[in-house]
């Protein structure tokens, strides 16, 4: 097996919570709390689970746009966490991200050409007459025209936006697009367009994704694993036919069971999960989901499941899968 283009080892993020007149820190709220995983060349990751369990800031730590409290990401044989300011702009040349809201994520007012043509300027790609045909190529890749150079972001829909967004991440040729719920802003029958052209650029570009969401469909059509996150930690990691087919995880039955089938005649055991998700600022003890679990052990309440292999390529962390006890 050749070597992960991306891995992850207990990654963490802590982020203070300061009270006082002087502003002490009296805890920290877990946002990411020990999240290890890899990623091969030309292959798609997707990482789902609900608002605030902690993937988009993992994906952004993945680039240090966030500084990692804890833990060590690799890419390409390189430690990411150790380099300089300086030296990891020159790595986001291999990295790139494509953001969740494709209004927020474009200067209103630069035109398109100016926003394709920055991370040329940035890392010093080709001459300025290179630059402008890249850009005009790129436009026609994504689906638009080269004329569109020329105007600007609240001129196009949103489904163009993020037709350009994705566009920028592609202009330096990165090896690794770390796409944060790139869809979840658009209307259904664009979000199709957008991911069909994701699948078609992946294979002409040889293209690696991380594809960060919250709906299982989206994420079922892109992926080739998927990694389901839990208040901060993972929860199960498979291959998206296995998880999909036979989720091992309470939390990912769940889920699973919740996604509405358009067939009247179709039935399926649904798993209830009761109570909100806790505060990550003060996560249950030993397992964080059993609070919510309707198979909770004693155990659960006390020990901290390990996040193990059970399965060829399944991975789990949940008490009920010890070699001990049959499953």
């Amino acid at each position: 097996m050749t070597e992960p283009l991306l891995k992850v080892e207990g990654l963490k993020k802590y982020f203070p919570i300061k009270s006082g007149v002087l502003g002490q820190v009296k805890n920290h709220v877990k946002a990411v709390d020990d999240v290890s995983f890899v990623v091969h060349e030309g292959e798609t990751l997707g990482i789902v689970g609900e608002s605030g369990c902690g993937k988009s800031t993992t994906g952004r730590m993945l680039m240090r746009l966030l500084e990692p409290t804890d833990g060590k990401v690799f890419f390409d044989g390189k430690e990411l966490t150790d380099l300089s300011n300086q030296e990891m702009r020159k790595m986001r040349r291999d990295i790139q991200m494509v953001f969740q809201d494709p209004y927020a994520s474009l200067n209103p007012r630069h035109t398109i050409e100016k926003i394709l043509m920055e991370p040329l300027n940035v890392h010093e790609i080709g001459d300025p007459k290179e630059r402008k045909k890249k850009v005009h190529e790129f436009l026609e890749i994504v689906g638009l025209s080269s004329y569109h150079a020329k105007r600007y972001p609240h001129q196009f829909s949103g489904g163009q936006r993020q037709r350009i967004g994705i566009a920028r991440a592609l202009m330096t040729n990165p090896k690794l697009i770390i796409a944060d719920e790139p869809v979840s802003a658009l209307d259904v029958s664009i979000q199709a367009q957008v991911l069909n052209l994701m699948q078609d650029l992946q294979k002409e570009l040889k293209l690696t994704y991380i594809f960060i969401a919250h709906d299982l469909g989206v994420v079922r059509h892109i992926s080739d694993r998927v990694g389901v996150m839990y208040l901060g930690q993972m929860a199960e990691l498979a291959d998206s036919e296995s998880l999909y087919e036979k989720p091992l995880h309470p939390y990912t039955q769940a889920l699973l069971s919740a996604v509405p089938v358009p067939d009247p005649d179709f039935t399926r055991e649904q798993v209830v999960i009761k109570g909100d998700v806790p505060s990550p600022a003060n996560p249950p003890s030993g397992c964080r989901f059993h609070t919510r679990c309707p198979f909770k052990m004693d155990i659960c309440e006390t020990t901290v499941p390990k996040f193990a292999e059970v399965e060829k390529g399944h991975s789990v962390a949940c008490h009920l899968y010890k070699e001990s006890r049959p499953q």
